[in-house]
């Protein structure tokens, strides 16, 4: 295995898993977010507050128009995970391998890859288990009225685009893992693992 591929949508724990393979691999670890970001998490942090546009974003589009915005965000990125994929999984044991993560990793997509030495799993979490790590990331509790609508409706795009991403899994008989339920991070490096080493194609035993 030389390429690892690990999708999810927002709030899952994509990316602390994710370098907890590498870790354990020793393999680079990625994000998709990194070669072009969509607009983020609107909400403020210690570091950061809310761009203007961010915050328009949310505010002025549907959930509909959410989910359509960030699908031909993938789309359009989409080549250039491709050439990273296939990059790293042709170098034959030179250099570390790649673990890569990210929203932008579409079930479809994904299995129409055409790479040896790759394998991908998608992480699931419960909407409950979703909106309690929104909400603590955001600190809604405390929040104005304003920034949580702006949580509410990053957390309804969140669940849609979940349950886009399950239904496609299951019509492809994709690999997934519930990362919820409590389950620590080192169950789920060794469930990510396992159920890799098994596949014959990204994403398929």
């Amino acid at each position: 295995m030389r390429v690892v591929l690990i999708g999810g949508t927002s709030n899952v724990g994509k990316s602390t898993v994710a370098r907890a393979v590498a870790e354990r691999l020793g393999f680079e670890y990625r994000s998709t977010d990194l070669l072009a970001r969509h607009p983020g998490r609107p909400w403020r942090t210690p570091e950061r507050e809310v761009p203007a546009h961010v915050a328009e974003h949310y505010a002025s589009l549907t959930v509909d128009e959410l989910i359509t915005s960030v699908l031909d965000h993938y789309e359009r990125l989409w080549p250039r995970i491709r050439r990273l994929i296939t990059t790293h999984a042709a170098e034959n044991g030179a250099g570390a391998g790649l673990v890569l993560e990210g929203s932008a990793l579409w079930p479809v997509r994904v299995a129409g890859l055409d790479v040896p030495h790759t394998g991908a799993v998608w992480l699931t979490a419960d909407e409950a288990v979703l909106r309690a790590r929104v909400h603590a990331g955001g600190r809604y509790e405390t929040a104005t009225d304003e920034e949580r609508a702006l949580m509410d409706r990053f957390l309804a795009r969140t669940e849609r685009y979940q349950n886009l991403m399950v239904e496609a899994l299951d019509e492809l008989s994709l690999d997934r893992i519930d990362a919820g339920a409590g389950r620590s991070v080192p169950t789920l490096v060794d469930s990510v693992l396992a159920t890799v080493a098994k596949q014959t194609a990204p994403g398929r035993r």
